[in-house]
């Protein structure tokens, strides 16, 4: 590529080091296409002929072909895929192939690529976000009114569903889902016709090659455009924000599915035995998601430690940008298929969560509620409450069957009425609340929202 300028060869050591075909690889269909337009514009521009351009189309879709089915011989002489493809197809047409280069930089064309395989994964990992929510929402569904504690510092708080519960995680995928949907905006813009930092002498239609890859706009600064690796930060944090979220549910069906809570069964296609102890079912996929969570908050803090200090405009640090990319990518995949088919066999164990949810521990606030609305101010409501537990904690007699009358004259006779469960959740009728019908709406709601993205 720069045998006019260097005297000596390339050292092994520095090849080895240097170059990127054994990961951007995988960049090469979107090479191809990004390197059909810029042939396109040159033939616009009085750069090719027609048949020049019709042997360089046929020429890159043969070595597409050959990629594709494994017949490709990379070669790290050659560095990166953009090289590798261009060095191929001159070979298979001749000066033709020479000719594809012109008013192009390996900066802008990387820059294409990567923004068009962007694109591409975000859709993608779209589909799969709504998979997952479809599984919960089926679950949800199911469960809409079945009972479960909701929890606060990890002790039991409030009555909430099953469903309420579950719906709460589709909630996160939907922001999710927003996020890569706004992402993808900043992502589809071509940077092609940049250069290498300051344009060409030969200018290109722009708008033409950004037209023919489905861009929705051309870059408006070349230095920028050359460098500009927000766009991959930008989804580096929403998928470790996707991994947050698979994490946290991760953890409650970990503590679902413990003995001590007993809420939830997995499949034995998605857990694990133990080694040594027969009696073990082990709840692996969850804890390897919330492991590989880590992984994509890694890949993030390294992007973003490899640019925090470049100068303007490319460097060869940004070669670092593809690695951690690649990898979240290939990590969320996984990891969103494998909690998708798990959700959609996981059993609720009903009995168990309704027996838990029996506790009248966690109607002591709709207590408070009951004398708040007899004119109590809720401060002086709230001990009174509170004494009463401390009441109900001293003699081992649960706080439905304490004589609340007996403890304050502001309760009355109706006081242990607020102790019905379905009374209780049916009164939470404020939106965003978990009374059943509320849950159903919500379920009705989602599903009509995820089949109009089908």
């Amino acid at each position: 590529m720069w045998k006019g300028r260097f005297a000596k060869a390339t050292a092994d050591l520095v090849q080895q080091y240097g170059e990127s075909i054994s990961y951007d690889w995988r960049l090469y269909k979107h090479d191809v296409n990004g390197s059909i337009a810029h042939a396109r514009a040159q033939v616009k521009a009085g750069l090719l002929t027609e048949e020049e351009f019709s042997s360089i189309e046929k020429g890159l879709r043969e070595v597409e072909a050959e990629i594709e089915g494994g017949n490709f011989a990379f070669s790290i002489e050659l560095e990166d895929i953009h090289m590798n493809i261009e060095s191929a197809l001159t070979k298979k047409i001749g000066a033709a192939g020479a000719k594809l280069h012109t008013a192009r930089s390996r900066n802008d064309q990387v820059a294409t690529d990567t923004r068009l395989y962007c694109r591409e994964e975000i859709d993608a990992l779209t589909g799969q976000l709504s998979e997952l929510q479809s599984a919960l929402l089926a679950q949800s569904a199911k469960h809409a009114a079945s009972v479960l504690p909701g929890y606060t510092h990890l002790q039991r708080g409030q009555p909430v569903t099953i469903g309420h519960h579950l719906l709460a995680y589709v909630e996160m995928l939907d922001r999710d889902k927003a996020r890569l949907a706004d992402c993808r905006k900043r992502v589809n813009v071509s940077p092609l016709g940049s250069g290498a930092l300051a344009g060409s002498t030969i200018n290109l239609d722009r708008q033409q090659i950004a037209d023919e890859l489905g861009f929705d706009r051309v870059t408006t600064n070349s230095m920028d455009a050359i460098s500009d690796r927000d766009y991959i930060a930008e989804f580096l944090f929403a998928m470790a924000l996707v991994g947050t979220h698979l994490s946290r549910l991760s953890e409650d069906l970990i503590l679902w599915c413990s003995s001590e809570f007993g809420f939830a069964t997995l499949s034995d296609a998605h857990t694990t035995g133990s080694s040594l102890m027969p009696q073990k079912k082990n709840p692996d996929v969850c804890e390897i998601t919330r492991g590989k969570t880590g992984r994509l908050y890694g890949n993030l803090v390294a992007l973003l430690t490899a640019a925090k200090g470049l100068p303007l405009t490319y460097n060869r640090d940004l070669q670092e940008d593809k690695e951690p990319l690649f990898d979240s990518i290939d990590t969320l995949k996984i990891a969103l298929a494998v909690n998708t088919e798990m959700i959609a066999d996981m059993e609720i164990n009903v009995d168990v969560c309704e027996a838990a949810a029996s506790d009248p521990l966690l109607l002591a606030t709709d207590l408070a509620d009951y004398l708040v609305k007899n004119g109590v101010p809720f401060r002086q409501a709230h001990e009174l409450v509170g004494l009463a537990v401390a009441e109900s904690v001293k003699t081992q007699n649960p706080l439905d069957q304490l004589d609340l009358t007996s403890l304050s004259e502001h309760y009355g006779a109706d006081a242990k009425d607020v102790f019905d469960l379905q009374t209780a959740l049916a009164a939470r009728t404020n939106p965003g609340a978990p009374s059943i019908e509320n849950v159903k709406s919500e379920v009705a709601r989602w599903q009509t929202s995820l089949d109009s993205c089908k």
